[in-house]
């Protein structure tokens, strides 16, 4: 990636998307087989036995029958999991997605040219903005260089999705509405929204047809942030993306019928290329102990985050930098190319603007001032107190482990992902002396419009080998060679899952068959096993590598009293996000993150 990233190409974002093979339908026996296999850590026999009698007669019977839908559905998509997927996984979802869906995650800038230091915010962040900017100019040119593996590009639609891009609640379920075009499909928004002690702005970014400069935006940004220090703060309207979705929705609606120029200001933040927020905060940060700032963007202030939008830039006081972003249209390793490029500019140029300190006569941000009465100012402190209350049961640590990184592991010949995921299966089962259902995330990318597939890390290897890691009985050879055997397996799951030959997926698909033809749920999805193995969401462990480069991101763990587990892996370190489950944080996000 960093030299896909260093550098422009002939090649445009977009050119091979038409090229893109269509996601396949796996195999029913297949897809069963590999099921029945990662439910074994978590079955005794006789469970075991009565789960393999469903499976043989949902193969048989029921399951064959919605595999031949499916297929039929799948003749007249490329991608007939795509709309399925973001309806289920997000926008159907009714908790509150800032805090249960959202991604977040620090960026590393403090690490060479900006360590913390007070009085650098707006000076830093209009640098910051303007890489940013510079970046969605080259993706409206199409010239962000295709992500490939190994010489196959991958899927890029998710790209375009990073800028001017908003969830929309609704009563039921949630809508996505895009305005980002490239220059060749024609006009696409020009401001961003900004957000300061409950208040809201929004400046364009392009004067006389030329994006504006650092010393213009720290202009735009110091007339904000003394406005907002001098003046009363704002409601905090923000705060009600933090709602659950249907009283969101609720409120909206509510908001809109006050007054009609409310949802002008609601589409203007809704189609900005990005919500910038300044933070009066100024969170604790070093390169060994990232906790503080992560927990900050990941549970920080709803007044100053626009939950619903799918790029929010955070500042803190100090100069330290952070995002938050809507998982439904786009997945991590968007935000991992952008905040990898800016890192590298802000590196290349030594934290600094190196052009011209002249400052043209543009226009100063035009305030979004909302019409309200004590029904939303009430509604508004709900969101901040139910937020606030949920964002309590949650226990954030992050830490860098600096005695080896991949040089060493692949020295070994071991697979560093495969390495930290067999690492934290160790960890649970001496924790807690059982197997944790865990789900890592693998990426279908090399399909048209492909996302995740699931790889449940949890196998009857990676248990054989934690067992014999427990019994002192069981020799030095013995347990290396069944380590490997783990390590085999895991390379083995990741390689075809990866190639669209999981299963998860497909079995959501024959699920959402018969909820559709208004069938009863068969039985494989009621089997106990289903859901103490992870199906349904269910994992006790949420983990994903990602990636190689300097940057982290987080979600929260799937279910209360889990564990979230999110690493990068460097050369000779390891971050590692990890604590321990209490009974005021049941649900904890603990990431190793690999890192140098």
């Amino acid at each position: 990636m960093e030299n896909q990233l260093a550098k422009s190409t002939e090649e445009r974002t977009f050119q091979y998307q038409d090229s893109l093979p269509s996601l396949p339908v796996p195999s029913l026996e297949e897809s069963l087989k590999k099921y029945l296999e990662s439910v074994k850590p978590f079955a005794n026999k006789e469970e075991y036995k009565k789960t393999k009698e469903i499976v043989q007669k949902f193969q048989d019977g029921i399951g064959r029958k919605l595999h031949q839908k499916l297929l039929e559905r799948a003749k007249g998509k490329r991608n007939w999991l795509e709309e399925w997927w973001l309806n289920c996984a997000y926008l159907d979802v009714r908790l509150s997605a800032q805090l249960n869906v959202n991604f977040a995650g620090p960026a590393p800038y403090f690490e060479h040219y900006w360590p913390p230091k007070e009085g650098t915010q707006l000076e830093r962040g209009s640098i910051c903005l303007w890489h940013n900017l510079n970046y969605w100019q080259l993706l409206r040119k199409e010239k962000v260089p295709v992500n490939k593996s190994g010489n196959s590009p991958l899927d890029m639609n998710q790209f375009r999705m990073l800028f001017s891009t908003c969830r929309i609640p609704g009563i039921t379920r949630d809508s996505i509405t895009n305005h980002f075009r490239t220059e060749s499909e024609g006009h696409s928004p020009t401001h961003i929204a900004v957000l300061c002690r409950g208040r809201v702005f929004v400046f364009d970014v392009i004067h006389d047809g030329c994006l504006i400069t650092p010393p213009e935006i720290c202009r735009q940004l110091t007339y904000i942030h003394r406005k907002c220090h001098s003046e009363p703060d704002g409601p905090g309207i923000a705060a009600l993306t933090s709602e659950e979705r249907t009283q969101w929705a609720k409120a909206r609606e509510y908001l809109i019928s006050l007054d009609p120029e409310n949802l002008t200001m609601l589409e203007k933040i809704q189609s900005s290329l990005l919500v910038y927020s300044i933070e009066d905060s100024s969170p604790h940060v070093t390169p060994e102990d990232y906790s503080q700032v992560t927990a900050v963007i990941l549970i920080g202030d709803p007044t100053v985050r626009w939950g619903d939008k799918s790029y929010n830039l955070i500042s803190f006081s100090n100069g330290v930098f952070g995002c938050s972003c809507d998982h439904a249209p786009l997945d991590g390793m968007v935000m991992v190319n952008i905040s990898h490029y800016v890192n590298e500019k802000i590196f290349e140029n030594e934290g600094k603007w190196k052009g011209s300190e002249k400052v043209r006569d543009i226009p100063l941000p035009e305030e979004l001032v909302f019409t309200v009465d004590d029904k939303i100012l009430n509604d508004i402190n709900q969101a901040k107190a139910q937020y606030l209350k949920q964002a309590s049961d949650l226990q954030v640590v992050a830490y860098t482990f600096t005695s080896f990184g991949k040089k060493l592991t692949k020295k070994k010949m071991l697979h560093p992902d495969t390495f930290i995921q067999l690492a934290l299966q160790l960890a649970y089962y001496r924790l807690h002396g059982r197997p944790g259902s865990c789900y890592e995330t693998a990426t279908t990318r090399c399909f048209y419009h492909g996302r995740t597939e699931t790889v449940r890390s949890c196998t009857a290897e990676a248990l054989r080998w934690c067992q014999s890691m427990q019994d002192p009985s069981t020799g030095l050879l013995q347990r290396q060679q069944k380590m490997l055997q783990a390590f085999a397996k895991h390379n083995k799951m990741m390689k075809d899952f990866s190639a669209g030959k999981g299963f998860d997926r497909h079995l959501l698909g024959l699920l959402l068959i018969a909820k559709e033809e208004g069938l009863p749920i068969p039985e494989l999805f009621t089997d106990p096993l289903f859901s103490k193995s992870g199906g349904g969401g269910n994992f006790v462990l949420s983990t994903s590598l990602v990636g190689y480069l300097k940057i982290l991101g987080l979600v929260v763990p799937m279910v209360h009293n889990g564990y979230g587990f999110f690493y990068h892996i460097g050369d000779d370190s390891t971050e590692d996000k990890s604590s321990m489950q209490s009974e005021q944080a049941q649900r904890t996000v603990e990431s190793c993150a690999t890192g140098s």
